[in-house]
């Protein structure tokens, strides 16, 4: 709400909406949620005729643009109308629109949420398992048929999009596919990948992919890096890891299908092939990662209630991407100062590991001329700067990152050493540095650098 008279009109066709369209067929309960930024109140309400309970969902139409994503949500909703899609499948029993309201009734669901089911079980096995994915699977599968791809697949629902190849960032970081990362074209094979994640975690309570560091999560899940480590997946049956394995295939082109996942034997014949054994420390597990994913998702909504609509969509858009920028730039100050590091006490070995074998540059040294490869940084290393005990403090200043793709980045600083001379006297020496950063196999490494300034006997 940008003021309070647009808030007001916004009531007002709200209670306009329930008194013309509730009246005769509904009886309004209370009010599960109202989100004012978003222009929608979601009511708990039963019909007079039939006793049945349905969430409503009233959506004040301020604009075209919400009257356009609303009738495409209609038609989405027609459109899966089956058993197994439990919040996202509609019985669609009445659909109102009164002057600038539309009103949306659906089947309440009231079950929660998967894991809680699951840990407030008294017996929980792989058998377990394999019936909870298969519902998943039967249900993505009917979404695929329908040309609809969920695109955020994980333990709670969220909207769906139309079929087809997408470029657009969205889902949910654990869940994400690794074509999703790279912002390569996607389609269904996205819901299988956040399946194989799903069906990770209901083996043995965690996710195949973890670190608080986004930026190196993602990592992971474009490399595809996941195992199955003792003991936890010692008594999951190999049918079970080969069926994870083939959701978590890093080319969308030869991940499993939805079709052919409810074929693979540890679902089609669960009965003789997952084993039935009571999985306690799993269920132990999942009530540590419910608990963990709360509470991630409880701080951000105490933030949401505090923006404005132009501000949460913005930000909705950026946050991710930003996030992970920030991160990755932070990457690139750390291993700049790590190599500085290395240089100042003379360690050729860190600093050795830190260069590609074929690093050039440009530096007062040598005298205007392009270097290529360690032999020439060897020298200074083995006949100065590993000589020299005496304290050396090296800062740098202005920090400017460019990266350059996701392999790739430039950094520009000024560097400031303090140092003490032969005779004992304090002294400060600049340079203005330019170094460029490649990543191998997970490692960064200088393949450039550029230094300007006199030819200093500590600074390199």
């Amino acid at each position: 709400m940008l003021c309070y008279i647009v808030f007001y009109v916004v009531l007002r066709c709200v209670t306009l909406c329930f008194t013309l369209c509730f009246t005769l067929c509904y009886v309004v309960l209370h009010c599960v949620l109202r989100c004012v930024t978003l222009c929608y109140v979601v009511l708990r309400c039963v019909m007079l005729c039939y006793i049945v309970f349905y969430v409503v969902l009233c959506c004040v139409m301020l604009c075209y643009i919400v009257f356009y994503v609303v009738l495409r949500c209609v038609t989405l909703c027609f459109t899966l109308c089956y058993v197994a899609l439990c919040c996202v499948t509609l019985c669609f029993t009445l659909c109102y629109v009164v002057l600038c309201c539309v009103t949306l009734c659906f089947t309440l669901v009231t079950g929660g949420e998967l894991f809680e089911d699951i840990v407030a079980r008294e017996y929980y096995s792989e058998a377990d398992a394999s019936h909870c994915i298969q519902q998943i699977l039967e249900a993505v599968l009917h979404c695929h048929q329908m040309g609809v791809v969920h695109r955020d697949l994980k333990v709670r629902s969220d909207p769906l999009s139309v079929c087809g190849h997408f470029t657009c960032f969205a889902g949910t970081p654990g869940y994400l596919s690794p074509e999703v990362l790279r912002k390569d074209p996607y389609g269904k094979a996205v819901d299988l990948w956040a399946c194989g994640v799903i069906l990770y975690i209901l083996l043995v309570g965690y996710p195949p992919f973890w670190d608080e560091d986004q930026h190196r999560l993602y990592q992971q899940i474009k490399a595809g890096a996941y195992d199955f480590p003792s003991p936890e997946w010692d008594t999951v049956t190999p049918e079970a890891k080969d069926l994870i394995n083939k959701m978590l295939t890093i080319n969308p082109a030869k991940r499993i299908t939805a079709a052919e996942a409810l074929k693979h034997p540890w679902i089609s014949h669960r009965s003789t092939v997952a084993s039935c054994m009571h999985r306690q420390e799993t269920v132990e597990c999942l009530k540590k990662f419910n608990a963990r994913r709360k509470l991630k998702v409880a701080v951000p909504l105490s933030h949401m209630i505090t923006v404005t609509p132009q501000e949460s969509s913005e930000s909705t858009n950026t946050t991710i991407e930003d996030e992970d920028t920030r991160v990755r730039k932070q990457d690139i100050i750390k291993v700049t100062e790590q190599l500085i590091e290395a240089i100042s006490n003379g360690d050729f070995e860190s600093y050795t590991k830190m260069c590609d074998p074929a690093v050039t540059a440009f530096e007062p040294e040598a005298l205007g001329n392009l270097v290529e490869g360690l032999d020439f940084h060897r020298f200074y290393f083995e006949n100065l700067w590993s000589k020299n005990s005496k304290p050396v403090h090296t800062t740098i200043l202005n920090p400017h990152i460019h990266l350059v793709g996701d392999e790739a980045a430039c950094i520009a600083y000024i560097r400031v050493t303090q140092y003490i001379d032969a005779n004992g006297t304090p002294r400060t020496a600049q340079s203005e540095e330019t170094r460029v950063w490649h990543r191998r196999d997970g490692k960064w490494q200088i393949v450039h650098f550029h230094r300007s300034g006199s030819a200093s006997t500590l600074s390199k």
